[in-house]
């Protein structure tokens, strides 16, 4: 939500608080400045109408009655106190430690300070989010870096059309306009899921593709949201009908890469601390691979091999290799050429990757 629509609820509440009679749509004009600002009077309805509709959608009991006894149809709004007034959290310790854990989940993204500043508040009013190690020793994390998660997110909040620059593989840039659904996180990727205006039709679109800043044209979308929207498939479908590359033999690090070992077509433990595990490689396979860092040697085929390799180094020296967010040192691309029979098995990454879910598109 834009600051400034924020800031203008903020104050319609407290306005309507503190006030221990209805209050006028005339009064509240002429007390705050973003309707007494509306060029016209037909602007300042459409915006209070809007406002009102929010602050209920909200949950907020917004109270409709007259204002004088005289003059019935002279009609005023307010909020009752004890109505607005929330009741005392009360939260069970697994409640309390799901918070925890999502708030950690966050620590790393764009919504980090939210998190933050939310158990700050539930620790002041004497709630343990669990501060602790994170069960099972696994610690959540997302990464949202793309420049233009920020801004679709608030599209997809407030429901308006955007625009923006997208290169598909081996396509010229192209500006697409897309009424937004959601975004959602996919085997490290970012992606929003959408209708394209100028298909005239639903498309999901990778956020590290966008290639330039987000518009948020402020037109409210013209098709309905579908009551059942998956993602994740979408993206799966996608990326199953690109290029086969057919079985994969692939060495993992026991007690790591979950997510890897339940989708794979077998899975042989091995008694050096390394497991044999068979997958079945498609074209995007060499990049979610590479996430998993140097927990994962890709014994064949070759050419993915050489991919998961490739994008490795590219990232050790800085560059945008196809591995996407992998290691970030050359000691891990070292690391990747042979499997170590003394090396301790790690915490896997990927078990953060299955809870992150916000909305997608390609």
């Amino acid at each position: 939500m834009p600051a400034s629509k924020t800031e203008r609820l903020v104050n319609l509440v407290i306005c309507l608080l503190a006030s221990r009679t209805y209050v006028t749509k005339e009064r509240l004009r002429s007390t705050l400045e973003p309707y007494r600002n509306c060029p016209t009077d037909e602007a300042f309805e459409r915006m209070f109408e809007r406002d009102k509709e929010e602050l209920r959608e909200l949950g907020i009991p917004l109270e409709v009655g007259t204002v004088s006894a005289l003059f019935e149809d002279e009609v005023g709004y307010r909020i009752a106190p004890g109505e607005y007034a929330l009741p005392d959290l009360r939260l069970e310790p697994d409640e309390a430690a799901a918070l925890g854990v999502a708030a950690r989940f966050w620590q790393q993204a764009t919504m980090a300070q939210a998190a933050s500043s939310a158990l700050l508040k539930l620790k002041a009013a004497g709630i343990d989010v669990g501060g602790g190690a994170a069960p099972l020793g696994i610690e959540p994390r997302v990464r949202a870096e793309a420049p233009a998660f920020e801004p679709l997110l608030e599209a997809v909040y407030d429901r308006q059309v955007v625009r923006f620059p997208y290169r598909r593989p081996g396509a010229e840039v192209r500006l697409r306009e897309v009424e937004p659904w959601t975004i959602d996180s996919w085997r490290g990727r970012w992606y929003l899921a959408g209708f394209d205006l100028d298909r005239d039709d639903a498309r999901v679109f990778r956020l590290d593709r966008i290639t330039g800043p987000v518009m948020l044209t402020g037109r409210a979308p013209s098709h309905k949201v579908p009551d059942r929207l998956d993602v994740r498939a979408q993206v799966d479908a996608y990326a199953r009908s690109s290029a086969d590359l057919g079985p994969a033999i692939l060495k993992v690090r026991a007690g790591t890469c979950f997510y890897l070992r339940r989708s794979a077509v077998s899975v042989t433990e091995g008694e050096d601390g390394w497991d044999t595990v068979v997958i079945t490689a498609h074209g995007d396979t060499a990049g979610w691979l590479a996430e998993y860092g140097a927990d994962v040697v890709v014994i064949d085929p070759p050419a993915l091999r050489d991919a998961v390799v490739a994008g490795l180094r590219a990232v050790a020296t800085g560059g945008a290799g196809n591995g996407g967010s992998g290691p970030s040192s050359a000691s891990s691309v070292a690391r990747l050429s042979a499997p170590a029979r003394s090396a301790p098995p790690r915490a896997g990454k990927a078990a953060a990757q299955e809870s992150g879910r916000l909305g997608v598109a390609s």
